[in-house]
């Protein structure tokens, strides 16, 4: 029994814990082609502008973090340490490109979070941020995106979809246009009306009203567990 018990975690350490650490290393490779892609194309779009007021700057913020800002947004870039399985209940799991190969249904992940620029330039730590995609990608370096707008409707065939540079560079500029095209909305009168003295001290001395887009979205994903298997 006990030669068995070993034969056992000595088999899943080989396959499922060697499967994560590639999977993890491929979607750091694919995070870090994706770097470069955004430095490049930030450089060039900076070369373009003709309005010195306008924002336009990439900042590598370590191994796993990079952020842009364009114009009044910032756009927050985060791959997750972490491997992922698809939940029993995803539809592809009904794919012929899962079913053939259980491994093929491991992720690892990549998040985009949509901020105001302001609110991390002024340190308004009340300002909410919003994920407008995740960037799904398993051992073959096939891919898909759960996201909003053209992010979430141009990236969803697991079975076809390989990370290549110029799909990177697509899904940088989809990042970049739904940031752009949704507006600051003024928060509701009511909410405002009242304040007390710290807080309008408090406004007077850093400008610290809670602002954000109001996007108005759930990923229908984050009503799934996914489970964490690295």
């Amino acid at each position: 029994m006990l030669e068995e018990n070993r034969k056992e975690i000595l088999d899943l350490l080989h396959s499922k814990a060697a499967l994560k650490q590639d999977i993890h290393e491929d979607t750091l490779n694919v995070f870090q082609n994706f770097k470069r892609i955004m430095q490049e194309e930030v450089q060039f779009l900076k070369t373009q502008l003709t309005d010195q007021r306008i924002r336009m700057q990439y900042i590598d913020k370590g191994l796993y973090e990079s952020q842009i800002f364009i114009g009044s947004d910032l756009l927050f870039f985060h791959m997750h340490t972490n491997v992922f399985l698809l939940p029993d209940e995803h539809p592809f799991w009904k794919l012929s490109y899962l079913k053939k190969n259980r491994d093929n249904g491991y992720f690892g992940i990549i998040y985009i979070y949509n901020f105001l620029a302001q609110s991390i330039l002024q340190s308004r730590e009340d300002d909410p941020g919003y994920l407008i995609g995740r960037i799904f990608v398993n051992k073959e370096g096939h891919f898909f995106i759960e996201g909003q707008g053209a992010l979430g409707a141009n990236f969803k065939n697991v079975e076809k979809g390989i990370l290549t540079d110029d799909k990177l560079r697509d899904i940088l500029y989809k990042s970049f246009c739904f940031a752009s095209q949704f507006e600051l909305l003024t928060p509701p009168f009511d909410l405002m009306s009242q304040v007390n003295v710290m807080q309008i001290q408090e406004i007077s001395s850093t400008l610290n009203l809670q602002t954000g887009k109001r996007l108005g979205f759930k990923f229908s994903a984050e009503d799934q567990d996914f489970y964490t298997i690295k």
